[in-house]
């Protein structure tokens, strides 16, 4: 089935991942409300679970969303330590990411999970950014492709093609996030288009997901990545914690 061209608003995350504090915090946000409004892109910042209502009160009427880093698989229960996707609505989220790289490699998330807590949070109304990609193992085994499709048809089975077609993609090669390391613009690309093709072939309308890059996403390489046809947007890591720099990559992102 042949791919219809169509123009996707890009789409810029920043993950804090475990870092900030509410003073730290509190001059980050002034800067980063800075970067909402922009016509052409939407820009949304994912702090950690104790700082989600202090960036919702300072981000409000800034153009800026604000979404979870994690959320459980189950609605509510005897499940300690967990935030369940109506925790974060309540607290003003509309987003928030799942399978991130950190979470399947170092706290033992199995796609079967990560596809159990996609569905929760369409079910809940929030909206999720999946993240997908190959370790540098696997990248030098010729196994990236295949792997990043496996990770993909495991949340396609659950979903279905047609809801699937609600959930952003981040594609992040393992080896690049926190490194400094990015994949090129044409590796990105390649991979990106990989992943369009493999929904389409899924029976996903593939044209209209968006699907963000991540890993060591700076305000230099950002230009470039964004130029790419079927790289939609960013989910940044380190960069997202200096006002400046995050305020470039949306610039970048709104110019395409």
């Amino acid at each position: 089935m042949a791919l219809v061209f169509k123009v996707r608003k890009k789409l810029v995350v920043g993950n804090w991942k475990m870092n900030g504090g509410l003073k730290r915090n509190a001059a980050l946000l002034a800067g980063l409300a800075a970067c909402g409004n922009r016509e052409g892109v939407d820009v949304v910042v994912c702090p950690p679970y104790p700082y989600l209502a202090q960036a919702v009160a300072a981000v409000k009427g800034a153009g800026v969303a604000v979404g979870g880093q994690d959320l459980c698989a189950f609605k509510d229960g005897a499940y300690t330590g967990e935030v369940s996707a109506s925790m974060l609505l309540d607290l003003g989220c509309a987003w928030v990411i799942v399978g991130h790289s950190e979470r399947r490699s170092l706290f033992g998330e199995a796609d079967a999970v990560v596809a159990a807590k996609v569905q929760a949070a369409l079910d809940a109304g929030l909206s999720p950014i999946l993240c997908v990609g190959e370790s540098l193992a696997q990248r030098e085994a010729g196994e990236a492709e295949a792997v990043v499709c496996s990770q993909l048809d495991h949340v396609v089975d659950v979903l279905g093609a047609e809801r699937f077609a609600g959930v952003v993609v981040a594609y992040e090669p393992v080896w690049a996030i926190g490194t400094g390391k990015t994949a090129s613009p044409e590796q990105a690309q390649g991979m990106h288009r990989e992943i369009r093709m493999h929904l389409e072939r899924r029976g996903v309308a593939a044209e209209g997901v968006k699907i963000l890059y991540g890993g060591s996403v700076t305000a230099a390489n950002a230009s470039q990545l964004f130029a790419e046809p079927d790289i939609d947007g960013a989910l940044v890591g380190g960069a997202s914690l200096v006002a400046d720099s995050f305020s470039s990559i949306c610039a970048a992102a709104a110019a395409r």
